[in-house]
């Protein structure tokens, strides 16, 4: 069901019909590179942590990770991913298809800078076997994003 909130979601910025659904697996970024047949980097990941008890979500570039003191310098606290258990109640989409369209009310979404290096980039839509193929300028528009930050770093 998460894959429809994502792509009603979508309908309103005239993408709902752009989502990819593959036979395989795309719930990682190397699934999803793999799928798509793209670089790691340009998968959009979408990671989800709780900020003084509000959840939020984070879109970064896929070969990047969390910056603990970036985060903390941004957010005012230690950054505290949602457990997976919790993921799905707390942002409405379940781990493997957590993507910034279609989420529960009250959920902000803030882009990383990490992914200003592409023109295209690929967010899943809701489920472990979905994505779409969106411009930066798209996926900023469509996820709705509270800003543009910087609080990831590359993985060594």
């Amino acid at each position: 069901m998460s894959v429809e909130n994502a792509r009603n979601h979508l309908f309103k910025y005239d993408m709902g019909d752009r989502i990819i659904e593959f036979k395989e697996s795309s719930a990682t970024v190397e699934l999803a590179a793999q799928a798509i047949g793209c670089e790691e980097a340009m998968i959009a990941k979408t990671i989800s942590f709780y900020v003084n008890e509000e959840a939020i979500l984070i879109v970064a570039a896929g070969d990047t990770k969390i910056d603990n003191p970036k985060f903390k310098a941004y957010f005012g606290c230690k950054a505290k991913m949602i457990p997976g258990a919790e993921v799905e109640a707390a942002v409405g989409h379940a781990p493997g298809g957590v993507c910034p369209f279609g989420v529960k009310d009250g959920v902000r979404v803030y882009l990383d800078d990490s992914l200003k290096r592409f023109e295209v980039v690929y967010p899943a839509a809701g489920s472990g076997n979905s994505a779409v193929k969106m411009k930066l300028e798209e996926l900023e528009r469509a996820s709705e994003s509270a800003a543009w930050i910087d609080v990831c770093k590359y993985k060594e």
